[in-house]
């Protein structure tokens, strides 16, 4: 199929655009952070000149604007996309005990197969961020996403526990391209506030997935051993292939990409890192994201073990955090985005993030005395659903400031949003299973850290974000 093919679903609404906000395909919007409230103008912007590419005319209009047409099934297409990585984790959670029994290996070595699969998604991105940035978002996606499928099939039928370690590794590796390069594939097609909204909306689809996982994956243990929850992760990955391959276009013209190699690559993310507010914006979504990962890495513990709530209770309550999640993220995108400015009500969430964290540790404490579980629920919540002011608008502001390197931003957003989770997770459980002191003081620290960051660095009182209310 070509890389630009027709245009699909065609009659299909398009998402609202301002009148006076530039296409996505505008010449000048990838040239590096443009002058501007938006990108961090005058003597706050820092010096971050755009990586080389092709002889640049100015962009054809047809591609992006014909793929903003589909925007209800590029919406689906990236939200399934997005939706992989939790479906990866946590539709394989219930089958451990049984991978352990069936592989005779000890638990601990099991659990290195959620290592390897984090690890690859994170690395991954890293990769294959700035090769969309160099060979267009189709080629290294449909790549990736067949790879997925090969690795996901090779894990079913895996005999030791060492070769189903190596496998999820490379699952990991090859999943990371859905995730990176849907966010690039929003940066191309988006601007502004329209982008922002967009994320929001992306958080509906790709946020039912650690609600829908657990449940799907139980149910396939009922009708089949451990091995039938890669049958159905491959079976789910063969979709999407099919779906991106006959569904979603090319968003990135051949007259944008860049030339150039891996110095090239990583000399585009040394000027990424170089800029100041676009570094601030990273940490401080990296930072939030370690205090959900903290949050999924103790809670069971915290509900079921010091409150000592069944698991059918911790289900409930982690579904409803959860819906609390997509629900503040769509108030986020249809209501405060285009009214608020993006970094007003990013302040507002990781406000809410860090209160919410304080109480979670005054109350482990014991300074309100001997607490129940519906007082840490209801902190738990409020955390939670804050995260729908802060991960969307922590992407759309980081990926304003680079239209000409989606990619490469893409992959450090993701990356280091993992990488931070990932160290931030073994902390919680530091002093045993008795006390929820760990993860209310991580969760703490690394809100204090993302305000720190987004403050120190970003420094929002200078106003970017003041046209995103426009």
């Amino acid at each position: 199929m070509p890389e630009t093919g027709p245009a699909t679903a065609a009659h299909e609404p398009s998402p609202k655009t301002p009148p006076a906000e530039p296409t996505a395909s505008a010449p000048d919007t990838r040239q590096g952070p443009a002058p501007g409230p938006d990108s961090g103008s005058g003597s706050d912007a820092a010096s971050v000149p755009a990586p080389r590419t092709e002889a640049a005319p100015a962009a054809p209009r047809g591609a992006t604007a014909a793929a903003r047409r589909t925007g209800l099934l590029v919406m689906v297409v990236l939200g399934g996309l997005s939706a992989l990585p939790p479906l990866s984790m946590d539709m394989y959670l219930p089958a451990l005990p049984e991978v352990a029994s069936a592989l005779a290996s000890p638990a601990a070595t099991i659990q290195l197969t959620l290592t390897a699969c984090l690890a690859g998604m994170a690395l991954g991105q890293l990769v294959i961020g700035p090769m969309s940035d160099k060979w267009g978002r189709r080629r290294p996606l449909l790549a990736g996403m067949a790879l997925y499928v090969l690795a996901t099939a090779v894990c079913a039928f895996a005999p030791t526990a060492e070769l189903l370690i190596g496998f999820r590794l490379l699952q990991g590796l090859a999943g990371a391209a859905g995730i990176v390069i849907a966010r690039a594939v929003v940066r191309d097609l988006y601007e502004g506030v329209e982008m922002a909204k967009f994320f929001s909306s992306l958080m509906l689809i790709s946020g039912v997935a650690p609600i829908v996982a657990p449940l799907i994956g139980a149910q396939v243990l009922r009708f089949a051993d451990w091995r039938g929850v890669f049958v159905v992760l491959a079976a789910v990955g063969l979709a999407l292939t099919l779906l991106v391959w006959r569904r979603l276009d090319e968003t990135l013209p051949p007259e944008q990409r860049h030339t150039g190699g891996v110095g090239t690559a990583l000399r585009t993310m040394r000027g990424l890192l170089a800029d100041r507010v676009f570094a601030g914006y990273v940490l401080a979504g990296g930072f939030a994201f370690a205090t959900l990962f903290a949050y999924i890495a103790a809670s069971p513990f915290v509900v079921q073990e010091i409150h000592g709530a069944s698991a059918q209770t911790f289900s409930l309550l982690f579904g409803l955090n959860s819906v609390g999640l997509i629900v503040v993220g769509q108030v986020n995108g249809k209501l405060l985005v285009g009214r608020v400015s993006l970094d007003k009500v990013l302040a507002c969430g990781i406000a809410v993030v860090a209160a919410a964290s304080a109480a979670l540790l005054l109350m482990s404490a014991g300074v309100f005395g001997r607490v129940g579980l519906a007082p840490v629920a209801a902190a738990l919540f409020v955390l939670m659903s804050a995260m729908g002011l802060v991960l969307p608008n922590t992407n759309a502001l980081a990926l304003m400031r680079t239209p000409h390197a989606a990619g490469s931003a893409s992959a450090l957003l993701g990356t280091s949003s993992f990488l931070v989770g990932a160290a931030a997770s073994p902390l919680v459980g530091i002093a045993g299973e008795d006390t929820a002191v760990p993860m209310a003081a991580v969760q703490v620290c690394c809100s204090l850290l993302a305000a720190g960051c987004f403050l120190g660095l970003c420094r929002p009182w200078r106003g970017r974000g003041a046209a995103a209310a426009a």
